[in-house]
């Protein structure tokens, strides 16, 4: 597992905590390492990691060996779970990830789907699905885009959690402020999408795993006076069945999702609209398995190893 900092996670809620719980169940042998731990010897990527324990106690979950040097190769299987954003040390990772790849170890999710699929902007594969959206470092472009549609939301193409996310108004005297600030002065592009109403239902998260939508999303609901429904940002979660119209959304992802070697992605939806595919670590399975006793980590391991 290639994942931040093990001690800083909170077990509840935490998905790669949840799959790190299943390897151990399946009997697996579990190493930790991070982004900086990984190393190219040659034409060989390998890991400086450590043999890890979990366990299903928030007062004490994990216990870490002595760090050891492998080289992988056929018999591993690495779960690529470290968090945006999708940065130099992050790309240059899943560079070292693709050798092992070539050296026959699984990694999952492929590292090119992890360079290919930004989670922003990969909603643009499917078009018919998405809001009305435009990606520019254009103030003017920017600013005309929420004119047109009165109230837009911006936000950056390499977030999570919610920061950095504005809802905007074409009238709000601090739009320059949003734009300098996502734009760094017009020097890279951000994201607006039209501002859909239907976020007061939930920002859902319909997980997609192996290819095909788990029968329940996650709707995370805004809470007090924030719009946004993350649960980093006080959203509350709230499991509901996969409507027909999610189903349909998901089913018309999966194949090309699988086809590219990513078995586990988060989609998020307003309504009927596809905001993001989430693709890097991404989460609300150990929310979804509590409310409705199930074992998403299982189904994942189910496809990756059947």
């Amino acid at each position: 597992m290639v994942m931040d900092d093990i001690a800083s996670i909170n077990i509840v809620k935490d998905t790669s905590f949840a799959l790190l719980l299943e390897a151990q169940r399946r009997g697996y042998e579990v190493f930790y390492l991070g982004e900086k731990d990984l190393y190219l010897e040659g034409h060989h990527a390998g890991g400086v990691m450590r043999p890890l324990r979990v366990m299903e106690d928030p007062t004490g979950w994990f216990e870490l060996g002595e760090p050891v040097r492998h080289l992988f190769g056929d018999d591993d299987l690495v779960l690529m779970r470290a968090d945006p954003p999708v940065d130099p040390d992050y790309l240059h990772a899943t560079y070292l990830l693709e050798q092992a790849e070539s050296a026959g170890a699984r990694v999952v999710n492929r590292p090119r789907a992890l360079r290919d699929f930004n989670e922003k902007l990969a909603i643009a594969r499917f078009p018919d699905l998405i809001p009305a959206t435009l990606v520019s470092a254009s103030h003017a472009q920017l600013r005309r885009f929420i004119a047109d549609h009165r109230q837009a939301v911006l936000k950056p193409l390499d977030g999570m959690g919610g920061r950095g996310i504005f809802l905007a108004r074409h009238d709000d005297p601090n739009l320059n402020s949003m734009f300098e600030a996502l734009t760094g002065g017009e020097q890279r592009p951000a994201m607006v999408q039209e501002f859909l109403p239907a976020i007061s239902e939930g920002d859902k998260r319909i997980l997609v795993i192996g290819g095909k939508p788990v029968d329940y999303v996650l709707a995370r609901i805004p809470g007090g006076e924030d719009f946004r429904g993350n649960l980093a940002r006080g959203g509350r979660g709230e499991g509901r069945p996969l409507s027909a119209t999610d189903r349909a959304m998901a089913e018309a992802l999966g194949p090309v999702l699988l086809e590219n070697g990513i078995y586990l992605a988060g989609l998020d939806a307003i309504g009927d609209r596809l905001t993001e595919i989430n693709v890097t670590s991404p989460t609300c399975m150990r929310e979804l398995d509590a409310q409705f006793g199930l074992n998403l980590a299982g189904l994942l391991f189910d496809a990756i190893d059947p």
